[in-house]
């Protein structure tokens, strides 16, 4: 059974082929532009509203929803078939952010991470990634949500017909602009020449941890099969065909990735893209032994970048409390999971 944001315009109005044909107008606008819930579609008849209810439900369900002190709401939502996924919004005092999921569970085994300790369940449908946006829009108001990272649980690359699909909706149906949107990858390369060659000009993010194939190989194991002169190769033909920044993600493990060698790697890596550099002191993960790097350690790994001639910045951790990390509210609640138990990588001093 589709849910009812999986249904685009078209096939809602073969649902609604024995209504008036300004019917699928109304409900279209009150589910995209107004964001409002199939309950709240008051324009149309109460009976239509139960046979929306009927033939295409919501595809989400909230199991729990936390806040923290700084404003990030996060969502645990149980998916039709009991799987399970997380959301999160977050407040900037410009802004509101929401991170989507693409997937439940993922199988790209980076040990780190919550969900790649997890494992792979099934990928979401365009509906379901959609679904969370709007139920994050309804719950910014009256702030305007203005962004959009597909940066949750699972690889969206891995996924690219949904998330493509998703996107499509998003810019088209709610009005959301291309370059607001950001899709982020662990280096699915072929993934991100599929993106170059598409008409909306979304930002690309690449989740990198690692400049030398040695270490990026323990951390992420799609090195092994995308290496990083790979990678760059892509990340440079991105780039060049779609004239937006790109940016690299790196999560800072104390004794792991944090020391002026690996500073100058990375740097090495990300001045010929011109790319920009989001440093991430890693959130703690349960099961895994490493932890995030110093504040010290942050500022200064920061400095060296900036004085190598890398534009950087530091993401502020938000949701800390409230186990806000990928995948960690999930296995907080004990969230029944398809895949076996992630095994990480050790931290080991490096010269």
């Amino acid at each position: 059974m589709s849910t009812l944001y999986d249904l685009d315009r078209d096939a809602l109005a073969a649902l609604l082929a024995d209504e008036p044909p300004y019917r699928v107008d109304q409900v279209w606008r009150g589910l995209y532009e107004r964001g409002v819930a199939v309950d709240g579609l008051t324009d149309v008849p109460r009976a239509l509203r139960a046979t929306l209810h009927d033939l295409a439900p919501p595809g989400l369900r909230a199991v729990t929803e936390a806040t923290s002190p700084d404003g990030t709401v996060k969502w645990l939502f149980a998916l039709r078939d009991g799987r399970t996924i997380e959301t999160v919004l977050m407040h900037y005092p410009d802004r509101a952010t929401v991170c989507v999921s693409t997937q439940a569970g993922c199988a790209m085994g980076c040990g780190f991470c919550a969900t790649g300790q997890a494992g792979f369940e099934r990928h979401l449908s365009p509906g379901e990634i959609v679904e969370q946006v709007v139920e994050a829009r309804r719950r910014a108001a009256p702030r305007r949500l203005s962004n959009v990272v597909f940066m949750g649980m699972g690889e969206p690359l891995a996924n690219y017909d949904a998330v493509w699909a998703a996107v499509e909706r998003l810019h088209g149906a709610i009005g959301l602009s291309a370059r607001h949107l950001t899709v982020s990858t662990v280096g699915i390369v072929p993934g991100i020449d599929r993106l170059a060659g598409e008409a909306l000009p979304v930002n690309l993010a690449v989740s990198l941890h690692a400049a030398n194939d040695e270490l990026r190989d323990e951390l992420v194991p799609i090195n092994r099969r995308y290496p990083l002169a790979v990678l760059a190769e892509a990340c440079r033909r991105y780039v060049e065909r779609k004239n937006r920044r790109l940016s690299f993600e790196w999560a800072l493990i104390d004794a792991t990735n944090d020391r002026r060698r690996d500073a100058e790697e990375l740097a090495a890596f990300a001045r010929p893209l011109r790319a920009h550099v989001n440093l991430i002191p890693l959130n703690p993960t349960p099961g895994w032994p490493a932890r995030g790097s110093s504040a010290g350690k942050v500022r200064a790994f920061a400095d060296t970048l900036r004085t190598l001639g890398v534009n950087a910045t530091v993401r502020q951790n938000r949701g800390t409390s409230i186990d806000a990390a990928c995948g960690q509210l999930r296995a907080s609640h004990g969230a029944d999971t398809a895949g076996g138990t992630g095994v990480g990588v050790r931290p080991r001093p490096r010269s």
